[in-house]
């Protein structure tokens, strides 16, 4: 079933994926990690145990620091007309090559490049 075959309307509700990829670069390690540490102490609500086993995780890992620092629900929380039903993240190192042709966002698109191509400002 295609996305516009998908039952709409008044009879119920409309559910709607919204896919999001962020490609972050640490610039500061030490920063990074000591604010998640300082939101890991902080959390009155986390078990003792899970505390050290976060606080261990952080500190050998910059994407487990990020992966305590951002939540993405949060980015919809605020939005007129909207329920969060269900949210998953995950944060993980990457490789990553800005100037790489093969590597883009738009990985899931349609293959059409001419948008892009429009905006490409070198000579032919």
């Amino acid at each position: 079933m295609s996305t516009t075959e998908i039952p709409r309307g008044e009879s119920g509700p409309r559910y709607v994926r919204l896919q999001v990829e962020l490609v972050l670069e640490v610039t500061s390690p030490e920063d990074l990690r000591g604010a998640a540490l300082d939101h890991i102490r902080a959390d009155a609500f986390m078990p003792q145990q899970e505390r050290g086993h976060a606080e261990a995780a952080v500190g050998k890992d910059e994407s487990e620091a990020l992966a305590y620092l951002v939540d993405p629900a949060e980015l919809v929380l605020s939005v007129p007309g909207t329920e969060l039903v269900q949210a998953s993240w995950s944060c993980a190192h990457t490789e990553y090559d800005p100037d790489a042709d093969d590597w883009g966002l738009d990985e899931d698109d349609d293959g059409d490049d001419s948008a892009a191509e429009e905006d490409d400002d070198s000579p032919s």
